[in-house]
């Protein structure tokens, strides 16, 4: 299936700036704004769901000013910091994230970019990852050259994750360590290697509707195949100074837009999901083909198995590494554990009958 939605380029917008920008301000109905959406999705995804597992091998001591991050320089999370995982914990992390279904394993390291000796030990760990797992990597490691893209490339990486976060005119309201040229040039290095590009947003940081379309019209032009987009999580010790109000109705918004204008793009409900959306997080799957589960960098998400019922509640199907097992496809067409089985009565009775002795 992945390779009928790799030339994303090739797909034209199905939206302009205009157009975009109603959908964000509300002048479109919602529902009618998810039925537009929902058609290049199942068009290029059919009902599959696409589910990721981030692993942080790398925690802090970041010399980077990132606001929106809890790993920032000076800032005051609370978090534990760690130095980079040893190969065999990597490898562990992946095999457990296939075990749980993953269908591509994300490494994350924090840092301004990797240097030639942490180069080496990644690539090391890619090609094991790939050789004896035979599973689809990504990596996020920072600031990329085209020599040390080279290298990943060559050791078996699939995708380079590296988020534009937002739009250039906003991009110094967020960071001042680096700019955003510099996200682009990781970008095209990657690129140039021949890795896939994944790529995104985090909304939700004081910018304007204006913004967000940029980065999802600048998204399109880089040919980005993976676009995970973010909801900011405020946490402990963040530097945003303006925190947007984000809905549920926003949200799905959002989603739509970076649909429309990346029809063939892999559009990935991506952190903070559980928390905007909320009650609307299963109609996010009409628009996007992909998320995370169990969690984030450093904020708790959904655990995979609730994952998993929301999609198949949906009516859609997770996508596997290997394809989809045998007993997930028996286990789809079926609901053995439903809440109201005759087994959880009469627990379930708001009023019961007081049966003495």
């Amino acid at each position: 299936m992945e390779a009928m939605v790799t030339a994303t380029q090739a797909i034209p917008s199905l939206i302009d700036t205009e157009s975009a920008l109603s959908i964000l301000d509300g002048s479109l109905p919602l529902l009618d704004v998810i039925q537009q959406a929902s058609k290049p999705r199942f068009t290029y995804f059919q009902n599959t769901v696409r589910i990721h597992i981030l692993d942080n091998i790398k925690n802090g001591y970041c010399p980077e000013d990132c606001g929106y991050c809890a790993q920032r320089k000076n800032g005051d999370s609370g978090i534990q910091e760690y130095p980079l995982k040893s190969e065999d914990e990597i490898f562990a992390d992946a095999k457990q994230a296939k075990e749980n279904g993953a269908y591509r394993f994300c490494m994350v390291t924090s840092g301004t970019g990797p240097g030639d000796k942490s180069i080496q030990k990644l690539s090391k760990t890619i090609r094991r990852i790939t050789d004896e797992l035979q599973m689809k990597v990504c990596l996020s490691a920072g600031i990329l050259d085209q020599g040390k893209a080279q290298i990943l490339k060559e050791a078996g990486l699939d995708r380079y994750n590296h988020n534009l976060n937002t739009s250039s005119s906003h991009y110094g309201e967020i960071c001042t360590t680096h700019t955003y040229s510099d996200r682009l040039s990781t970008l095209e290095s990657a690129q140039s290697a021949g890795i896939g590009l994944c790529s995104g947003v985090i909304v939700g940081m004081g910018e304007s509707l204006d913004d967000i379309v940029a980065v999802a019209m600048e998204l399109k032009r880089l040919e980005v195949a993976s676009i995970p987009v973010n909801f900011f999580i405020p946490i402990k010790g963040h530097a945003i100074a303006n925190p947007s109000h984000l809905t549920p109705d926003m949200c799905l918004r959002i989603l739509a837009v970076f649909r429309l204008i990346n029809p063939s793009a892999e559009i990935r409900m991506a952190a903070g999901r559980e928390g905007h959306l909320r009650g609307m997080e299963s109609m996010g799957l009409y628009i996007a083909n992909s998320l995370f589960a169990s969690g984030y960098l450093n904020v708790k998400g959904s655990e995979i198995q609730n994952t998993i019922q929301m999609i198949r509640d949906a009516g859609m199907v997770p996508e596997f590494a290997d394809g989809i097992p045998e007993e997930w496809s028996i286990a789809l067409k079926e609901d053995k554990n439903h809440p109201y089985d005759v087994k959880n009565f009469p627990d379930l009775y708001k009023f019961q009958k007081n049966l003495l002795p």
